[in-house]
C-alpha cells in the first residue's frame, strides 16, 4: 500500500509522535510513503528552530533524521510556515528577514503538493487537526 501522510500537530504533541511512529512502522511493513506533508502546526515538526527540553523526545531531529535516511519527501505548507515565521534561506532573503529555520531535507511548497500525493497514493493518513 502507498500512503499520504499529512501532519497537523506541533512536534510537542503526541499525533505528531504517532505520525512518525506510524511512518517508520509502514515502511518496516514493505508499503511505501507518497509523501510527508506537514501543515498548519506540523510546520514546527520542519524547524531548526524547535528547542526540546532534554526529558523529552526531540520530534523535529527525529523527523530530520527519518526523511533523510529513508530518502522521503517532506514537504512543508509555505503558507503555514510564513505565518510562523519558518523561513528557509530563499524565503528569508524574499522578506528581508535574518532567521532561517527551515532546512534540507525539507522542502516549502504550496498545498498542490498534498493534492498530488493523494492522487498518487492509496491511502491519505492525517495526524493531528480538528
Amino acid at each position: 500500500m502507498k500512503f499520504a501522510i499529512a501532519l497537523f500537530s506541533a512536534a510537542h504533541a503526541p499525533s505528531s509522535r504517532r505520525a512518525l511512529l506510524f511512518a517508520q512502522a509502514a515502511l518496516a511493513g514493505g508499503h511505501e510513503i507518497a509523501r510527508l506533508f506537514f501543515y498548519q502546526d506540523g510546520v514546527y515538526n520542519a524547524s531548526d528552530a524547535v528547542v526540546t527540553p532534554q526529558d523529552e523526545l526531540n520530534l523535529p531531529q527525529q523527523w530530520r533524521t527519518f526523511i533523510t535516511e529513508q530518502k522521503l519527501d517532506g514537504v512543508v505548507c509555505i503558507a503555514a510556515a510564513l505565518r510562523r515565521g519558518a523561513l528557509n534561506a530563499d524565503e528569508a532573503k524574499r522578506y528581508q528577514r535574518d532567521a532561517v529555520s527551515i532546512s534540507e531535507p525539507w522542502e516549502l511548497s504550496g498545498l498542490g503538493q498534498l493534492h498530488d500525493a493523494v492522487q498518487d497514493a492509496d491511502r491519505l493518513i492525517c495526524f493531528g487537526g480538528a
